[in-house]
């Protein structure tokens, strides 16, 4: 083999969709990443704003919950949040120990940046599948990650 032949994968990994899985998800990893941080965002600034623009109000502990976010990364998240505006976080009436976190009208508008470039990212890690593929690897990862988490939630 010369030095200028591209390096194949063999063909066992190529078809084992755990091995598919794991390489592209640190591909897109990589890209969201990219993505969030040219907006001055992370993950789980994303994360934290679509829990509270789809479900509103929640305590600290349901978003790290809902979003599977541990508490601590939880606390600095909203914390910075917090700083930016973005969330109003208010003691809890029924039970002062507790905060609730509510999405401003600034976090409302950062969520539609985050939106924005997480969709550059998506568009640049499927760009080789058409519409329609790409709404049917959603669907199908979709049903994978769901028995994943029923699992989980049985365990």
């Amino acid at each position: 083999m010369s030095g200028n032949e591209p390096l194949r994968t063999p063909a066992r990994l190529r078809t084992t969709p755990s091995w598919l899985i794991t390489h592209t998800a640190t591909h897109a990893s990589r890209l969201v990443s990219d993505a969030f941080e040219s907006v001055g965002a992370r993950r789980y600034h994303f994360a934290l704003l679509s829990a509270l623009a789809e479900f509103g109000p929640a305590s600290q502990a349901e978003l790290g919950r809902r979003c599977s976010i541990d508490r601590s990364y939880v606390v600095e998240a909203v914390n910075e949040l917090a700083e930016s505006g973005y969330v109003l976080r208010t003691p809890d009436t029924a039970d002062r120990r507790r905060n609730v976190i509510t999405i401003t009208p600034e976090g409302e508008s950062a969520l539609a940046r985050f939106d924005a470039a997480l969709g550059e990212a998506q568009d640049a890690l499927l760009a080789p599948l058409s519409p329609a593929e790409r709404k049917l690897l959603t669907t199908l990862m979709g049903r994978v990650f769901e028995r994943q988490q029923q699992q989980t939630r049985r365990g």
